[in-house]
């Protein structure tokens, strides 16, 4: 998950061993010029001391890459681990006897199946099927603990808020947020090892399942989870205590500092979806491919907002789907290109760039569902040149989430 990225970058340098125009999407701002309300993380003169070239993103001032290039990083992190700032992301708790029924009514999620210290990934959803936005859930001393996306975390918080004022007095439910609180992932092959090497107890912690820690006597929440398609680890801590978990995770040797572009990339190979691009409020998660976020408890209800419309297509299937895409040459296919078969539009690139682990530009887009098929041939209307994309099964490059 990730915030609404509209500008694809164009002030990495083309330096040796970097790639230049990466497919990451920033809030439009002239080079050089930064917003004057933009938010620093807890980790800012963390990343200015380590070279970072910081961009604004999403309303914050944000590492897009460090010194090694968003290539380096991308490649660390797929074949070690590599340590992304997220503190940008919001954590809100919310706590009550009516937390369940509140959240559930808003998504269509089975909150009573999230089991202690399990979390699970979420939608917020409209009348008419489209995702307001994803976010994870997980349940943790009784109470439910989100992390929304950070270019949509305003929305989130007003759309909790308006609801909850709209609920009856007879079920008490609390909504906090935790500015207070910062977020770092470690991700990839080697980032169980590192934190093991510290003295944490992984044992029994798999794939999405959530638990406290404590480190230099620093109370951590830590669930087994990412943005990357890796195994990889999302770690809460006390603001103040950001710069010091940091530095001594880099102090192990073995992590590599990684940027928003590298989280972008991993996340495209990764096929995993990003609000304003595969996901918006005109997209449903059949669409989106994400059935699976659709309960069946809540699907047999049809209960959820949106239901006539989702349902409708789980059964009979959307009319276009999202799918991955290979381009044909070195020239990556740029998000907004218009897809074609045989000179009709028949879908759009939603996130174009360059995958390093492959070696080759790849894309992510809506094609109408006839052309879904791994392998079927399609063309992106390119600067009006025609390039040959082919469809390529989601996700690109395979998932390692560690499942026990």
């Amino acid at each position: 998950m990730a915030g609404d990225w509209k500008q694809l970058i164009s002030q990495v340098p083309r330096q040796k061993g970097r790639i230049p125009q990466i497919g990451i999407h920033l809030l439009s701002c002239e080079q050089g010029i930064r917003p004057v309300d933009i938010k620093q993380t807890p980790l800012y003169d963390f990343h200015i001391a380590n070279g970072a070239r910081m961009v604004p993103f999403a309303g914050w001032d944000m590492p897009v890459q460090y010194a090694q290039g968003i290539k380096a990083e991308h490649l660390a992190t797929r074949n070690g681990a590599g340590l992304f700032d997220v503190s940008h992301m919001v954590q809100v708790e919310l706590s009550g006897s009516g937390a369940d029924a509140f959240f559930e009514r808003l998504t269509p999620t089975d909150i009573s199946a999230v089991a202690e210290g399990r979390v699970r990934y979420s939608l917020f959803l409209n009348d008419t099927g489209g995702v307001l936005d994803d976010l994870m859930v997980a349940r943790l001393d009784g109470n439910l603990h989100l992390v929304v996306n950070a270019g949509r975390a305003q929305h989130d918080i007003d759309h909790l808020r308006q609801n909850l004022g709209a609920e009856t007095k007879s079920a008490s439910t609390k909504i906090d947020v935790h500015h207070d609180k910062a977020l770092l992932a470690l991700q990839g092959p080697q980032a169980g090892a590192v934190l093991s090497s510290l003295g944490l107890d992984l044992d029994g912690l798999h794939f999405m399942d959530i638990r406290r820690f404590e480190l230099n006597s620093i109370p951590l929440v830590i669930t087994r989870s990412g943005y990357t398609g890796e195994d990889g680890f999302e770690i809460s801590m006390p603001a103040a205590a950001a710069v010091k978990i940091a530095e001594t995770l880099i102090a192990t040797g073995k992590v590599t500092l990684a940027g928003l572009g590298a989280r972008d990339t991993l996340r495209l190979e990764a096929g995993l979806p990003l609000w304003g691009h595969e996901l918006d409020e005109t997209i449903t998660p059949t669409m989106a491919g994400l059935k699976f976020a659709l309960s069946k408890k809540r699907r047999e209800a049809a209960d959820f907002p949106g239901a006539d419309v989702i349902l409708d297509e789980f059964t009979h299937g959307p009319k276009r789907r999202l799918v991955g895409l290979l381009a044909a040459g070195a020239r990556p296919v740029r998000d907004g290109t218009i897809l074609l078969n045989d000179g009709v539009e028949v879908g759009v690139i939603t996130s174009g760039g360059f995958s390093p682990s492959l070696d080759r530009p790849a894309a992510l887009g809506l094609v109408d569902a006839g052309l879904a098929d791994t392998g079927t041939i399609i063309t992106a209307a390119t600067r009006g040149n025609e390039t040959p994309m082919t469809v390529a099964s989601l996700p690109i490059v395979p998932h390692r989430y560690f499942r026990g």
